[in-house]
């Protein structure tokens, strides 16, 4: 476990690391299951934002510092390349993801504009850039499970995405700074099956087929539609189908006679 959590540890380089890599994996994983508050973070634009706002769309959150200047870049670029996959695989307004600054005294809405400008990710749909005041800050990272400590570059912190689900709860941890498309989509799209219909049924039946046999192709590394999962769930119902016909056939041939 030490091993995998000093992979996955900003800073790690440090001749004198102020987190424990270990512990924080292990308060990361705690997490799991817990309920975030209702916290107020402000926009980029200045607007405040209550998470209930969103209430119902499942989040993608990641914690980060607008001074960190590998790291952190590194994650949201490759988390908004991530994140387009998934939007191409699950459809548009399936998710959001929050890039939220926990050094407050430097992660105004204006460093986080500038943030997000720098990182190709200004104006990307159901992405928001976030900041909030201390207090808020400590709580949210708490309910994460991300820790963080000063250390003298910074901060040292695990590279961890949080997955939350429409009532706000810890989902999934995803970590590093170049996880795999399905560690970000598979859960999401775990979500996106839970939902309830509200589209209609035979809508919400369709949209559930194409999100089932809609799957990860290594050799591209994008989703696509399997259309032979389609092709074996139809051949299977066809089978029931006949297989009940036949059986009410011969209940009824056996009651004629």
């Amino acid at each position: 476990m030490r091993a995998l959590a000093t992979l996955l540890l900003a800073a790690v380089a440090l001749p004198a690391a102020a987190l424990d890599p270990e512990r924080a994996l292990a308060v990361s994983q705690a997490a799991i299951g817990r309920q975030v508050s209702d916290h107020v973070l402000v926009r980029a634009d200045g607007t405040t934002l209550r998470l209930s706002e969103l209430a119902g769309v499942p989040l993608v959150v990641s914690l980060v510092y607008t001074g960190c200047y590998r790291i952190c870049p590194t994650t949201t670029r490759h988390l908004l390349r991530m994140a387009r996959l998934a939007r191409k695989a699950l459809g548009p307004g399936r998710f959001k993801v929050l890039v939220i600054g926990f050094d407050t005294a430097q992660d105004t809405p204006e460093a986080m504009q500038v943030y997000a400008r720098k990182q190709g990710a200004a104006g990307e749909p159901d992405w928001l850039f976030l900041s909030a005041d201390a207090r808020t800050a400590r709580a949210l990272a708490r309910e994460l499970g991300f820790v963080y400590e000063p250390s003298p570059r910074g901060f040292d912190h695990l590279l961890q995405v949080s997955v939350l689900d429409g009532e706000r709860r810890v989902y999934r941890q995803v970590y590093g700074d170049a996880f795999t498309a399905p560690q970000l989509v598979e859960p999401l799209k775990e979500l996106a099956l839970g939902r309830r219909a509200d589209k209609g049924l035979l809508a919400h039946l369709a949209d559930r087929v194409r999100l089932f046999c809609t799957t990860y192709d290594p050799s591209t590394g994008a989703y696509r539609f399997d259309y032979s999962l389609f092709i074996g769930l139809t051949i299977a119902a066809l089978i029931l189908l006949s297989t009940l016909a036949f059986l009410v056939h011969e209940l009824r041939r056996r009651g004629a006679s």
